[in-house]
């Protein structure tokens, strides 16, 4: 997980929370702590949150590699809509006070988020441009359409034999490397 901060760090994103698990408690390690101040200390992190711009990326400990969601800022009364349509599609809800996350066939969960404080800057022209997924099953795209009923074609999916988040592509930075997750950011 350190290189992982390390390297979004280094391409300008801030971090902006550290919660981790120490003695059986969970517990906040945030900057100004450094990874020095704590590198020694058995913790398990449960999430590390960075942020630029409208992008909010957040990584966590796990036995693999795993692409867990994907999250939208959206407005309160669009949460409704949504959910609606999440519905007809028999996919799973759990709303929460902060934030709802959808459940979807694809091995992945969608995240609705309305909190401004999500994101660094909701006037940033940072953000996400497009992305590239291979999903174990075809028609992500048709069922983001229909949930969102926006133009998703920012989306691309391929079929393959696991869930990957393969490339990532944001307004205002070009990266032009992998991550050590091997997601590829243009």
């Amino acid at each position: 997980m350190e290189e992982t901060e390390k390297f979004y760090v280094q391409h300008g994103f801030t971090v902006t929370q550290r919660i981790g698990k120490f003695n059986g408690e969970f517990q906040s390690f945030n900057p100004p702590l450094q990874w020095d101040d704590f590198r020694a200390e058995k913790i398990l992190f449960r999430i590390i949150e960075l942020k630029k711009g409208k992008v909010n990326i957040s990584i966590g400990f796990g036995k693999k590699v795993i692409f867990d969601h994907l999250g939208y800022f959206v407005t309160v009364e669009d949460v409704e809509k949504i959910c609606e349509r999440a519905e007809n599609l028999n996919w799973k809800i759990n709303k929460g006070d902060r934030r709802t996350f959808i459940s979807t066939p694809y091995q992945f969960r969608i995240e609705l988020q309305t909190n401004r404080d999500a994101l660094e800057d909701v006037k940033s022209s940072l953000e996400l441009k497009s992305i590239e997924l291979t999903t174990k099953k075809p028609g992500l795209e048709n069922d983001l359409l229909y949930l969102f009923q926006l133009d998703t074609t920012n989306i691309k999916t391929n079929t393959g034999n696991e869930l990957h988040l393969n490339t990532v592509e944001m307004n205002d930075i070009s990266i032009g490397l992998k991550d050590p997750n091997n997601v590829f950011l243009r």
